[in-house]
């Protein structure tokens, strides 16, 4: 197994995950909940069923899904609900603190979750083990990167006027997206829970002759298909709330093709992150495999951050602003790997 291969396959899928949002901005004469949920048929129901079907072995799928366990295919289902509140929430963080402020923090939350819930779960003494204390230092020093960020965010939001709040990040507003920020991250952590949970589909999936990059496939359309309904849910509420369901037919026939692409475009891009996810774990030896989530987290935070400068979201701000922010980058990534020392 080669480590630094796997944590290449989970930088691809980053670079995704980091860039998803960018397409979106291209979006004509549409309302939030309009684009957010094209985007979810195209990242949580088309895509997870087509790369199933292209990466397991030929006429396989529904026989492996038939001979699946119920009670893996449902509570993948659960969690996959579970974190479809995580992934709303975090949409809606980026739309009020944009994307390298929003990704920062939201990830930042989810990576601590992430690692440190399912020992407590399953009853492990984080105490009692050097891994399990290097866990909680690494959460700590998560939250003191995530308060770095967000002061960085204050001393941006005091720092600029309206208008350039606006040009920088359209729908801009600190406290609304932090809280929101640490509902994403708590809830996005479900993720992996799901893939935990998933673990016998991907049994069934090797058993058919699957490879092993590709084992986590299958899962995904269960995971993946929980966060749909969850987000669908909350976009027709918006939609009828907003009387924005016209959004769909009162464009031109133009706006809605270049609409639709630019939607799916981000929704595959969003996927590959877990697809490559998927892939990449799989290469880890059993020791490192539990700290994937980490490595993901991590990566996302940087390649977020690299498109907000490039985006100009920090257009404007002070060169100790700047330096603030860097550092509380730099502290959240060393958070999501001190777990790995052990």
């Amino acid at each position: 197994m080669n480590s630094l291969s796997a944590i290449g396959l989970i930088a691809i899928g980053s670079v995704g995950a980091a860039s998803f949002y960018v397409p979106f901005k291209k979006v004509k004469e549409w309302a939030w909940e309009s684009y957010w949920i094209t985007q979810g048929v195209a990242a949580w129901i088309l895509a997870p069923v087509v790369f199933a079907l292209l990466t397991v072995p030929s006429g396989t799928l529904f026989d492996i899904i038939g001979e699946a366990p119920s009670s893996a295919k449902w509570l993948s289902l659960l969690f996959g609900a579970l974190w479809g509140v995580g992934g709303l929430t975090f949409g809606l963080s980026i739309r009020y603190l944009g994307i390298a402020l929003g990704q920062s923090i939201a990830l930042g939350f989810c990576a601590a979750f992430g690692t440190l819930i399912p020992p407590i779960v399953a009853g492990e003494n984080l105490l009692g083990s050097q891994v399990g204390v290097l866990m909680i230092i690494g959460v700590s020093i998560c939250i003191a990167g995530i308060a770095i960020i967000g002061y960085a965010g204050a001393l941006k939001n005091n720092g600029l006027s309206d208008e350039e709040r606006k040009a920088a990040v359209k729908d801009f507003a600190l406290k609304k997206g932090l809280i929101i920020a640490f509902v994403a991250g708590l809830m996005s952590a479900a993720m992996s829970y799901g893939f935990a949970a998933g673990k016998p589909i991907e049994d069934v999936a090797l058993k058919y002759g699957t490879n092993v990059l590709f084992q986590s496939n299958p899962t995904l359309i269960f995971i993946l298909f929980g966060g749909f309904i969850t987000n669908l849910v909350y976009c027709v509420y918006l939609n009828i709330k907003n009387k924005t369901y016209t959004d769909y037919t009162k464009v031109s026939t133009k706006v809605l093709i270049s609409n639709v692409g630019y939607t799916f475009l981000a929704g595959v891009l969003w996927f590959l992150q877990f697809h490559f996810y998927g892939m990449g774990k799989s290469q880890l030896s059993s020791d490192i495999a539990p700290f994937a989530w980490s490595i993901l987290m991590a990566l996302n935070i940087a390649f977020g951050n690299l498109w907000g400068v490039f985006l100009g979201e920090w257009k404007g701000v002070s060169k100790k602003t700047m330096a603030i922010l860097v550092i509380g980058i730099l502290v959240l990534i060393l958070s999501t790997f001190v777990v790995n020392i052990g």
